[in-house]
C-alpha cells in the first residue's frame, strides 16, 4: 500500500480563502523559517580548521586557508509530487507544522497559484528514502514541487500551465539537464506512486522537461536486458516489479502492470538512447 505524499493531519482549508494560512500562524511560521535559515547561514560562515584525530588519539596538524574560488551549491534535479490531500490550504498547513517533518520548495494549486515555501538553495524534506542512479540523498540536490491533486483526478489546466512556466524558469536558472526532471515514483518506486499515470509527462517533454518516447519506435533487440536499461536510466531495480511499475506510470500510463510487454520494451529501448 502506497503512502500519501503528504500526511493528512489538518482539516480542509479552502483555496478560495483570502489566505491559506491565518496571519498570526503565518507570522509564527515565518519566524521559525528565519531562525532556521540564520542557523544554517552561521554554519556556512564558519572558518575553522578541521579537527582530525588519528587512531592513537593524536590531533593531526590542520589549518584554515580561505580560497577565492568558490560559490553556492545549486539544485541539479526537480522532483514532482502530488499532494494526495484535499486542497492547497491543507497542504500549506501540513508543511507549516513542525511535527510533520515534511515540506517542499513549491506548492501549486488547481487555479495555478504558486506558493513558494523554501529558498531553492535550501534543503526541503520532500523526497524521503529512495535511489536514482548513484544518488541516495535526493533532498540535498533537488527542488521539490507538490501539485495539489488527490491522485485520482485529472490535473487542472491552469495548474499545469503554471507548472511548466515554473519548471522552465528553474531549468534556466540552475542549468538543470532535461533528464533530471523526475517523479516521486521514479525516485522511490517501492513507496510512492506520484505524480501518477494521469500526469502529462508527454506535454512536459514537449516543453523540454524530461523525456518522452518517439512516435516511431524501433523494436527492442531479442532478449533485451530491460532491467539493465532501467538501471542505466536511473531506476532502483532492487525490486524489479516496483521499478517496472514506476517506469510504466511515467512513460506508458495506460498500463501500469508489473510486466514488460513488447511495446514497453520498445519504449524503453527508445528512451535508453536519450539518457
Amino acid at each position: 500500500m502506497f503512502a500519501a505524499c503528504s500526511p493528512k493531519v489538518v482539516p480542509k482549508v479552502s483555496e478560495a480563502a483570502s489566505s491559506v494560512v491565518p496571519p498570526v500562524a503565518l507570522a509564527v511560521t515565518n519566524k521559525v523559517y528565519s531562525g532556521q535559515k540564520d542557523s544554517l547561514l552561521s554554519l556556512a560562515a564558519a572558518e575553522d580548521a578541521p579537527m582530525i584525530i588519528d587512531s592513537a588519539g593524536n590531533q593531526l596538524p590542520a589549518e584554515w586557508v580561505a580560497t577565492v574560488n568558490f560559490g553556492i551549491r545549486k539544485p541539479n534535479y526537480v522532483v514532482l509530487h502530488y499532494t494526495a490531500q484535499d486542497s492547497l490550504g491543507q497542504t500549506i498547513r501540513t508543511f507549516t507544522l513542525k511535527h510533520t517533518q515534511v515540506s517542499a520548495h513549491y506548492v501549486i494549486g488547481k487555479t495555478g497559484r504558486i506558493v513558494r515555501m523554501a529558498n531553492d538553495y535550501l534543503r526541503a524534506n520532500h523526497a524521503g528514502v529512495g535511489k536514482w542512479g548513484s544518488i541516495t540523498d535526493m533532498n540535498s540536490c533537488s527542488i521539490g514541487i507538490e501539485i495539489d491533486n488527490n491522485g485520482k483526478e485529472p490535473y487542472a489546466e491552469p495548474q499545469i500551465k503554471a507548472l511548466i512556466y515554473l519548471l522552465k524558469q528553474l531549468k534556466t536558472n540552475y542549468s538543470i539537464p532535461q533528464a533530471n526532471f523526475i517523479g516521486h515514483q521514479d525516485w522511490a518506486p517501492k513507496r510512492k506512486p506520484d505524480p501518477g499515470p494521469l500526469f502529462p509527462w508527454q506535454l512536459m517533454a514537449a516543453n523540454g522537461i524530461g523525456f518522452w518516447p518517439d512516435e516511431l519506435l524501433v523494436p527492442a533487440p531479442f532478449n533485451y536486458d530491460y532491467l539493465t536499461a532501467l538501471r542505466l536510466i536511473g531506476y532502483d531495480i532492487s525490486s524489479p516489479k516496483d521499478a517496472v511499475v514506476a517506469f510504466k506510470r511515467h512513460f506508458i500510463q495506460t498500463d501500469v502492470t508489473p510486466v514488460m510487454t513488447q511495446l514497453d520494451l520498445n519504449v524503453l529501448y527508445n528512451l535508453s538512447k536519450k539518457y
